[in-house]
């Protein structure tokens, strides 16, 4: 009887075991969904700005916001809600996340007019923010095992890039079959799905009311960050705001910063660990994440619609042009490991933005004409070379940290990734208006009123192209013209600034990269 009764237990608590196995995984793949969401969500809508333009005729600044006011806003948050998520509990964030996300989403998919998907995005980056840093704090919650935590985290970090390379593509198969607004309203039933999931499954996790909460911190970082980037549009195209207003919207921007900085080495309890910035590994890996994607996505923007309005490509198949690009970034991601282990640190981060550098300049010759070969060779180089420094950026990160700081350093690497993004698309896409607006002089036969239309933007002019009948066919080439000057600026830009970074990383960074016992012993020596 008692021999019964002990296989009894042993059996029940080997089905305990399993069961709390299986709902960890379970755990695991709605994280990744939600992250899914979040990385899709940030580059969408680069093959459907032509349909978008056509549809809402918004202007080049607002066009820019409507792109980057997401990345923009999650950025800044991400902090904010992860200690938030740390003191009161990461369950709750998640799941009003959820219902922010849901609801941003079916706003933007009926926006009427460009203001009103300009808000909806925002509340889009709210949403997405609430579910980002909780995701991965509840990984390393749910799993305890170190070498299961190892594989969830790969998975996470996979899904992650996943999500943001083949935004694109799920972009281009939607608006090609439905509308733009279909880029947002298909989260809708997903989170549906989600939500009760979520509430199900789980866990509470154990709340830190001793670490308090700075609201002025949160303030100063998210309005310091949006001041910038509105001085830098608007500073670009003069329209809304005079060019001084702006400047000076800018350096409010800045000195904000500056404030956030300062009050953030002040403070017991920072929102961001800004003294990781004095280890010179740290500081360099930072700086690589951030140029590496401000590089990527804000070109990514560019060259989606040059497929599109230049060489006349559908959204599907500039989405499947662009699918080289996503492959050669997740086959980067796999291969970083090994070339780290066989090249040494340096010579990975910096040869791979060499190589991006390097497969952008062939950019520099293109014009009107189709040329698939070289476009495929140049974005391969690019997803790879870009991949290949993220990651390798992303190992020194963490390396150069002790255990201690690791969740510190974990929440800058992702404001980094998010604030790269936004700004990418901010300061590259402030250039493309700078210089494609001169760039397209007036066509007989256009009305005034529509030529300056069609300098807000090749999608607008391709938009006022329409409505023009014969006449439209000239003002077409012209702002294909334009728009090619205008990305060869783009692109000496990026070129400069990639060259720059793989100039820095090899006066910087060490060759190997530091073990944890290394990062402990400096951060000791340190304090």
């Amino acid at each position: 009887m008692i021999m019964v009764s002990v296989e009894s237990a042993t059996v029940r608590a080997a089905g305990a075991l399993r069961e709390q196995r299986a709902s960890r995984w379970s755990v695991l793949v709605l994280l990744c969904f939600s992250l899914l969401l979040i990385a899709v969500d940030a580059t969408v809508l680069h093959i459907a700005v032509p349909a978008l333009t056509a549809a809402l005729e918004p202007s080049s600044v607002q066009l820019l916001w409507i792109i980057d006011i997401y990345s923009l806003v999650v950025a800044p948050l991400l902090v904010t809600f992860g200690t938030l998520g740390d003191r009161y509990g990461r369950r709750p964030f998640v799941l009003g996340g959820y219902v922010v996300f849901g609801l941003a989403s079916l706003s933007a998919a009926c926006a009427a007019t460009p203001l009103a998907l300009i808000v909806s995005r925002a509340f889009l980056g709210v949403g997405g923010a609430m579910i980002m840093p909780a995701t991965l704090s509840i990984i390393r919650q749910v799993f305890t095992d170190r070498r299961e935590r190892a594989i969830a985290l790969g998975v996470w970090s996979a899904v992650a890039a996943a999500g943001a390379a083949v935004g694109p593509l799920i972009g281009g198969v939607l608006v090609e079959h439905l509308w733009w607004g279909a880029v947002f309203l298909i989260n809708v039933p997903l989170l549906l799905v989600a939500l009760p999931l979520a509430a199900r499954i789980l866990p509470a996790s154990p709340r830190r009311a001793d670490h308090p909460w700075d609201a002025l911190s949160a303030a100063l970082s998210t309005v310091g960050i949006l001041a910038v980037a509105f001085g830098l549009k608007e500073a670009g195209s003069g329209h809304t705001l005079g060019r001084g207003l702006s400047l000076a919207v800018l350096v409010a921007g800045v000195a904000l910063l500056v404030w956030f900085v300062r009050r953030q080495r002040r403070l017991a309890f920072p929102l961001l660990d800004i003294g990781l910035f004095a280890q010179r590994g740290f500081a360099t890996g930072v700086g690589c994440v951030l140029l590496a994607i401000f590089a990527l996505v804000g070109l990514e923007l560019m060259l989606a619609q040059y497929l599109q309005l230049v060489l006349g490509l559908s959204p599907l198949e500039a989405a499947v042009r662009m699918l080289p690009l996503m492959v050669a970034a997740i086959a980067g991601g796999l291969a970083a490991a090994h070339v780290l282990g066989r090249v040494g640190l340096r010579a990975t981060v910096g040869g791979g933005l060499a190589l991006t550098a390097l497969s952008l300049t062939p950019v520099l010759t293109w014009g009107t004409e189709q040329h698939p070969v070289m476009l495929t060779a140049c974005f391969m180089g690019i997803g790879f070379g870009v991949e290949v420094a993220l990651l390798a950026a992303s190992d020194t990160i963490m390396a150069t940290v002790p255990e201690s700081r690791a969740g510190g350093a974990a929440a800058i690497e992702e404001t980094a990734y998010e604030l790269g993004a936004g700004l990418g698309i901010a300061v590259l896409g402030t250039i493309t208006t700078i210089v494609y607006a001169p760039s397209l002089a007036s066509v007989p036969g256009i009305p005034a009123g529509l030529m300056a239309q069609a300098r807000e933007s090749l999608a607008a002019a391709a938009h006022v192209a329409d409505e023009t009948g014969a006449t439209g066919t000239a003002l077409l080439e012209a702002a294909r013209a334009a728009f090619i000057t205008a990305l060869h600026s783009t692109i000496v830009v990026s070129v400069a600034l990639l060259a720059l970074t793989a100039l820095a990383v090899a006066l910087l960074l060490p060759r190997h990269v530091p073990t944890p016992a290394d990062a402990e012993e400096s951060d000791s020596v340190r304090t």
